[in-house]
């Protein structure tokens, strides 16, 4: 009855998910969130559908393995080679000072040195699945605190590695010499680096033996005996089983079939994800929060206090503004779930248990809930705190001549060096706002007139001379900051014209509201460069296409945007396909066609489609007769429908027996 048992638990689990996941969707609240919830509810410590907690431990176990090879697979190294150094230093400094301060926080209240450490690892880890999910819904992951936000949480992930080789020995640390820990740690930190190469060779030749079956069945099975059976020998070796699964998905994330294993895998990762975090908030003890919710309330404030101020110290040090620092910091204040997965191999050695258990499992819950919220507040709040480390115009910008008429680029990515090149060449005046620091070091010696802060700054927008541009550019990948500063920029000059380069057509509307002029959502311009081309095809003229695409830019793309295309939007392009027009073709050197004549090619008859201009050596040759015999380099004018110029095409390019 045992194993009819952890079925029954088992599907009831996965039932009250179904429930909860829609309904915290609903509320935009994070999922796992609501697993937590579920588990406080159905298991011992709430409603007690739950009571035997073994067999969940045991699955809970496996699908914490499984949800770290997911997110293994979907951290990918290579992506993160260019800012791999900007990672590096605010990763880094960020989980070393979290574990420095929060180890001497848990000290100063009676915690002994190995606790006060493991606190500290708990703290320094951030919710990547709650970070990933609102970024993307925001459409925020390419924006600057979206990239610092992601970096960091690359390197939290990264460390989890070193901290659960170190539990066991900061759990033994009273009973075992400082030598035997020392080769402890030695020894199992061998051993995953002996994995890492071993899995590294093997791992793609596996794979590739797998991929080339043609067995979509045979390689997800092959997938998930990789993922395990790589937990099971770091298990043997006396370590983490989850540690080896993530180790397996950071190797799988490096081969050429990454893209495939993670179309397998990750639709699977809500299953994990459920599993293990509806298992931990069975753990949840509610009566203890229900008794203690100052101390609960208390604990997650100086959670999220430490971890905000700690990040918004580091980003801003680093010359970041202060609304970019306090985006990053409030964004990754909460606790994450890979502290979950520690507290449970911390409670194996004693090195977390009875209330201070209890306390920060429910503090930790508590940060979690609040996280959606904090997110949202976040650039609000860092709006209004003053720069420490005051943004100023560079040296060159100070000493130039004051502007008119100017155009003021903001961001120096690939849309704004695309157009300061040209406002270059042209003779416009422009000035340059950019945020990086890093991007300021590359354009100084470009001898840019480039000015280093925040657009959402009134400062920083006087130092452009925003009351004397004419037009103000956001080609920035930062929805918030957008609209943070077309707003400010309206309502500082309202005679600037104020263009917005948006990645998604959401925030077309509120953009407009705002006050810019223009929107430029890549998602429709790459729409109309596609319909653009297929008319093309199709022998539109260019007059045609163009007149259709400012169609759509002048009405804001309105018609795109609708859920059914209205009949009459298009009816001028099906009115031109049933009509005659022209088009041109080129005779290059190796066309069959060159020494022919028009009688013996007989284009008319074959096609229904007649040359009525041969351009050659500059003049044009008007009506040709059947005898004119056509040349290398001729460039041909042909009228007809469009069906006839498709078929005339075919036969002037020698695609058919002439």
């Amino acid at each position: 009855m045992v194993e009819f048992k952890l079925l029954q638990d088992m599907l009831l689990i996965l039932a009250v998910s179904i429930p909860v996941i829609y309904v915290f969707k609903k509320f935009q609240l994070p999922s796992i969130v609501g697993f937590i919830i579920t588990g406080i509810l159905i298991g011992p410590f709430g409603l007690r559908l739950i009571t035997e907690m073994s067999g969940i431990n045991q699955l809970a176990e496996i699908g914490v393995a499984l949800l770290l090879f997911t997110i293994g697979i979907e951290i990918s190294l290579t992506r993160f080679k260019k800012t791999f150094k900007e990672i590096i230093l605010t990763g880094g400094s960020q989980v070393a000072l979290t574990i420095i301060f929060g180890t001497g926080v848990s000290f100063f209240f009676g915690l002994s040195v190995p606790q006060a450490l493991f606190m500290g690892f708990l703290l320094s880890h951030s919710s990547s699945v709650v970070i990933l999910k609102l970024l993307n819904e925001r459409n925020e992951t390419d924006a600057p605190h979206g990239r610092l936000s992601i970096g960091i949480i690359v390197f939290q992930d990264l460390m989890v590695i070193p901290m659960m080789i170190l539990i066991p020995i900061l759990g033994l640390s009273d009973s075992i010499p400082l030598g035997d820990a020392v080769l402890r740690l030695v020894y199992a930190f061998g051993f995953i680096i002996g994995i890492l190469l071993i899995a590294r060779f093997l791992i793609p030749h596996i794979l590739q033996f797998l991929v080339n079956l043609r067995m979509r069945d045979v390689l997800l099975i092959g997938v998930i005996v990789l993922s395990l059976g790589t937990a099971w020998l770091t298990h043997l070796a006396g370590l983490s089983f989850a540690i080896g699964a993530f180790i397996a998905g950071l190797i799988i994330s490096e081969t050429d079939y990454t893209h495939q294993v993670v179309s397998d895998v990750i639709p699977f990762k809500d299953i994990f994800t459920s599993l293990f975090f509806v298992s931990f908030g069975m753990l949840l003890d509610i009566s203890f929060f229900l008794m203690n919710p100052v101390t609960v309330i208390s604990y997650a404030l100086i959670i999220i206090l430490l971890k905000a101020t700690i990040l918004i110290f580091i980003i801003h040090g680093l010359k970041h503004p202060m609304r970019l620092a306090a985006m990053v910091g409030i964004g990754l204040a909460q606790i994450g779930e890979f502290s979950f997965v520690l507290a449970l191999e911390g409670v194996k050695y004693n090195l977390i248990s009875g209330n201070l258990y209890k306390g920060f499992i429910a503090a930790a819950v508590v940060t979690l809930i609040v996280s959606p919220i904090m997110i949202i507040l976040a650039p609000l709040v860092g709006s209004r705190i003053p720069d420490v480390l005051r943004t100023k115009p560079t040296d060159k910008t100070e000493k130039s001549p004051k502007l008119k008429n100017h155009v003021i680029v903001v961001g120096y990515g690939l849309n704004g060096r695309n157009l300061v090149r040209v406002l270059k060449e042209t003779g416009i005046k422009y000035v340059v706002i950019e945020i990086n620091p890093k991007t300021i070091k590359e354009i100084k010696s470009e001898n840019e007139n480039v000015i280093f802060g925040d657009s959402n700054k009134k400062d920083i927008l006087e130092s452009a001379g925003i009351k004397e541009a004419k037009i103000i550019v956001f080609a920035i990948s930062d929805p918030m900051s957008a609209r943070l500063s077309t707003q400010i920029s309206k309502e500082m000059n309202p005679k600037i014209h104020i263009i917005v380069r948006t990645r998604y057509v959401t925030e077309i509307d509120e953009l407009l509201k705002l006050g810019a002029d223009e929107v430029i959502p890549e998602e429709f311009e790459t729409s109309i460069q596609i319909f653009s081309r297929v008319l093309k095809n199709y022998h539109i003229p260019n007059s045609v296409i163009l007149a259709q695409a400012n169609m759509l830019r002048t009405q804001s793309y309105g018609i795109l945007r609708e859920a059914r295309f209205s009949e009459h939007a298009f009816e001028q392009i099906s009115q031109i396909l049933a009509q005659g027009t022209i088009d041109t073709f080129f005779i290059a050197a190796e066309n069959p066609i060159a020494g022919k004549s028009l009688k013996e090619i007989n284009l008319r008859a074959e096609t229904n489609a007649t040359v009525i201009t041969v351009l050659r050596d500059g003049q044009s040759i008007h009506n040709p007769s059947g005898d004119f015999l056509l040349k290398v380099n001729d460039q041909l004018i042909v009228f007809g429908t469009h069906n006839a110029i498709d078929r005339a095409f075919e036969v002037l390019s020698g695609s058919e027996t002439l």
